[in-house]
């Protein structure tokens, strides 16, 4: 399971901007998570109980927002949906299709006091 990495990293993106900012607490962290990444919003929110346990961020919320997949499809010259990584583009049927969103996870916002 992965995601206890992933939001490992996320606290200690937190506790980073904590020491910049000297905020006291977090009440609320929202994530973009892109739907053709490889984390499980579940398992993300599971993880983040118990990682953020004795931190700065434990009892915060977080708010997970997904990112649908997009991609270049260099041969219509148009942006594209994609239900898939390597798809082929779902209007000519060439590939591949660049993936332009969709595959990340990024904090988007942080609320504290």
């Amino acid at each position: 399971m992965h995601e206890i990495s992933l939001i490992e990293s996320v606290v200690a993106l937190v506790e980073d901007e904590r020491r910049k900012q000297d905020f006291s607490r977090v009440r609320m962290i929202r994530l973009r998570l892109g739907a053709l990444g490889h984390a499980e919003p579940e398992a993300l929110r599971f993880c983040f109980d118990a990682v953020t346990r004795g931190t700065i961020a434990e009892g915060a919320r977080l708010d997970i927002d997904i990112v649908l997949g997009e991609g270049w499809c260099s041969s219509c010259s148009r942006t594209v949906p994609l239900e898939e990584r390597f798809a082929a583009c779902p209007i000519c049927g060439n590939a591949p299709v660049q993936m332009t969103a969709g595959d990340e996870l990024r904090v988007a916002e942080m609320e504290v006091e």
